[in-house]
């Protein structure tokens, strides 16, 4: 379905983004913060040596299951999702499409927390590889999915340059050294991921010739499908990893296994794990808003990288870590000019009552 005309956007929605990517920024700091601090052996009881980000995942998903469970019960959404009758219940079910979604978001959860994890690479600069690469590719997903480069307004086009601009501020500063073939195949699989789940979210929810409520109800719908597929097939796909005959399958073993012998470390990686399904669940609705993904790519991206920054400021305060370097706060500064860029649709409506 061509995405060229989506439903009405209003005052309203454009303010609906902004809260849902406050709400994104809010819980991406504790998340990047937490995992940095545990991996790098900063909290827990084992402070001696660091818990990795493999071992980590377990029960980080585990407790993201819970969450997303909860949160649409609290929310009452399970009604819009698609529905099939066994026996006497009847219980929701995704589509083909949002199957697909659910598979590409699974990957994205596991390899977030993953690329936090590598010695060697900030917080700044894995979050400027990855954020920056899902901006590179907002506008071309915009293009497959029916909408003319033309019709994109000019501060889409201004905030997506601006974060292009932030990545190569990362690029300069020559770290690309440190960036390990692991770390590598991390990332160019996380950007796989977010481009199948943008195809199919462009395609789905930023439909013409909907109305407001049939935008909002479709958007919800395909919110709850996929998030029902995502956190419990990425644990289902951590459980099967165990089985590798590798460190990495050692590791998600530990996670696991061990990790209850410690009361203290097992509370923060499951906060980890409720931080990272709130990003998830705000970082979602960030993308499922009505406007172009050359919109909503860098409000959700920007909101990432800033957090970024709070969480190296945080941990340098807290644990005498390095401060991020004059390059890395030159490309969030640059982020912060994409944001006044983006929330221009905002100022104008309200200068306008």
């Amino acid at each position: 379905m061509a995405a060229e005309a989506s439903a009405p956007l209003t005052q309203a929605t454009s303010i609906r983004i902004w809260l849902f990517a406050l709400g994104y920024f809010t819980a991406y700091v504790p998340y990047t913060l937490l995992t940095k601090s545990i991996t790098a052996g900063h909290a827990g009881s084992v402070r001696s040596v660091a818990w990795t980000g493999t071992a980590m995942l377990p029960l980080a998903t585990a407790t993201s299951v819970v969450g997303m469970l909860v949160f649409l019960s609290a929310m009452g959404w399970w009604k819009h999702a698609l529905h099939v009758r066994v026996g006497p219940f009847n219980l929701p079910r995704p589509r083909l499409v949002t199957l697909m979604s659910g598979v590409a978001t699974a990957a994205i959860v596991l390899t977030t927390t993953l690329a936090y994890s590598f010695d060697g690479i900030s917080i700044l600069f894995a979050m400027l590889l990855m954020r920056g690469g899902v901006l590179v590719m907002a506008p071309i997903v915009d293009r497959l999915s029916g909408r003319a480069f033309a019709t994109i307004p000019w501060w889409s086009w201004t905030g997506s340059g601006l974060a292009l601009v932030a990545l190569f501020v990362g690029f300069v500063e020559d770290r690309g050294a440190r960036l390990t073939v692991a770390a590598g195949v991390v990332i160019a699989i996380y950007l796989v991921a977010y481009f199948v789940r943008l195809r199919w979210m462009s395609t789905q929810t930023k439909s013409s010739g909907l109305s407001m409520e049939e935008a909002r109800v479709r958007r919800i719908a395909f919110f709850v499908e996929e998030q029902m597929v995502a956190t419990p097939l990425a644990l289902i796909g951590l459980a099967l990893m165990t089985l590798l005959p590798s460190r990495f399958g050692s590791e998600l073993a530990r996670g696991f296994t061990e990790i209850w012998r410690h009361g203290d470390l097992m509370l923060l990686v499951a906060a980890t794990g409720l931080c990272s399904q709130f990003a998830g669940v705000f970082g979602a609705l960030v993308l499922l808003e009505p406007q172009e993904n050359a919109f909503t790519v860098p409000v959700n991206r920007a909101s990432s990288v800033l957090s970024g920054v709070i969480s190296s400021l945080l941990l340098s305060a807290l644990f005498a870590t390095a401060l991020p370097s004059a390059y890395e706060l030159v490309g969030a500064g640059v982020v912060v000019l994409a944001i006044l860029a983006l929330s221009y649709p905002v100022v104008r409506a309200a200068l306008k009552r």
